[in-house]
């Protein structure tokens, strides 16, 4: 996850972060990036039942029930594990996450154990008093998905009015008093819409958008030659940064941030050494603690069965399962061969991967991706869109 407008407009700077050491206990949310500790974050699929499809949906997730997710008994232990191992925050996310039950449940428990609670939805099913009660129980933040505005996304969604009805959940947020933001995952389908969705965050006072880039995963999978080529892939952050700035210059507090391409850090480095020379080398140590991809590292998952994933994209690659080991234990064991080799992949990464000069910032990218691509889990990802001239020119940076 990369900073985009902190790091593009200097809103955030070295002393930010050592003022807490650089620990994940002490560092407000907005800071988690550069931790030193590494604590991850987990993403908790509580339920993969959906009262939408969504054609990239990394879970496929059903309007069904599926048998054996968690219990709330189950879920309550895991969240205590989480609490003592130091985890900064718990994503409940799904399927649908506010199709299960026992969410409050399982929100106030994590609030109360020092937990930071976040909600991913597709915000269909946030009415006013949702709303309310997400604050009261615990949730500090709601991710709301949008892939465009009505015609597209309700295309996407696979269902007639699940744009109309996002809208009124987030504004039911707002409303509330919640922290709330947009989740927009770019493809060739809904590029054009980008525009729209900055648009709408500026007449709805939306303070927060998360851009990102198509994982091949779950339904994703079947949609990978939609995922946008290199030209189109810059276009689009050249639009994120331009609008941020516009944003900054105008006193908007508006956070961006661009997740699971980790070649946007490389070159947001480029453009603002070109653009703020004096800052470059400031920028350019914050994205390396930030330290690019960090499956297996700074974020895991546990699915809604209690595996445990290095990310919430791998759910093909299990570390373990809570109802046998508690996570924590399963995170820390390094005899595990992919969990060894995530951390030290450096080694295995292949192809331009292994030879770019920025690879400590971006740390191969996404790894599922590759995997989904070639066949090959260590391979070059193809997703990344700098040219060979950048790649290169990474070698004499800090040099």
């Amino acid at each position: 996850m990369l900073s985009l407008s902190r790091l593009l407009c200097g809103t955030v700077t070295e002393g930010d972060a050592l003022r807490y050491d650089r620990r994940s206990a002490a560092l407000p949310p907005h800071l988690l990036h550069f931790s030193e500790d590494k604590r991850p974050v987990v993403v908790w699929n509580v339920t993969r039942s959906c009262n939408l499809h969504c054609v990239h949906c990394y879970a496929a997730a059903a309007d069904r029930p599926f048998a054996g997710e968690l219990s709330t008994e189950e879920g309550l232990r895991v969240i205590d594990d989480l609490a003592a191992f130091g985890t900064p925050v718990v994503l409940f996310s799904g399927g649908e996450p506010l199709s299960r039950p026992d969410l409050f449940t399982l929100s106030r428990h994590a609030r109360d154990r020092g937990l930071r609670a976040v909600l991913s939805t597709n915000g269909t099913l946030i009415t006013p008093d949702v709303a309310r009660e997400a604050k009261e129980q615990g949730f500090s933040y709601v991710g709301v998905s949008l892939d465009g505005l009505q015609p597209i996304h309700d295309r996407f969604r696979g269902k007639q009015g699940a744009f109309d009805a996002a809208i009124a959940g987030i504004r039911a947020c707002r409303e509330a008093g919640v922290r709330v933001g947009v989740r927009f995952t770019i493809t060739r389908r809904n590029q054009h819409d980008l525009p729209r969705i900055l648009d709408l965050l500026e007449e709805e006072d939306i303070p927060r958008f998360c851009m990102y880039h198509l994982a091949y995963s779950g339904r994703g999978k079947r949609i990978a030659a939609d995922a946008l080529a290199a030209d189109e892939t810059r276009a689009a952050l050249d639009l994120l940064c331009d609008r941020v700035l516009d944003w900054h210059e105008r006193g908007m507090d508006k956070e961006v941030l661009t997740v699971d391409n980790h070649a946007d850090s490389a070159y947001l480095y480029l453009k603002i050494k070109e653009t703020q020379p004096e800052r470059a080398e400031e920028v350019l140590r914050l994205m390396r603690w930030n330290g690019g991809n960090s499956s297996g590292t700074g974020v895991g998952c546990i699915d809604y069965l209690g595996n445990v994933h290095p990310d919430q994209f791998s759910w093909h690659l299990t570390l373990g399962n809570v109802r046998e080991r508690p996570f924590s234990e399963i995170w820390q064991d390094v005899s595990n061969p992919l969990l060894a080799g995530l951390r030290s992949r450096g080694e295995l990464i292949t192809g331009r991967c292994a030879g770019c000069g920025f690879f400590d910032i971006c740390n191969g990218n996404l790894r599922v991706r590759a995997e989904a691509a070639t066949g090959d889990l260590w391979a070059s990802d193809p997703a990344c869109y700098l040219t060979d001239g950048e790649i290169h020119a990474g070698e004499l940076v800090g040099a």
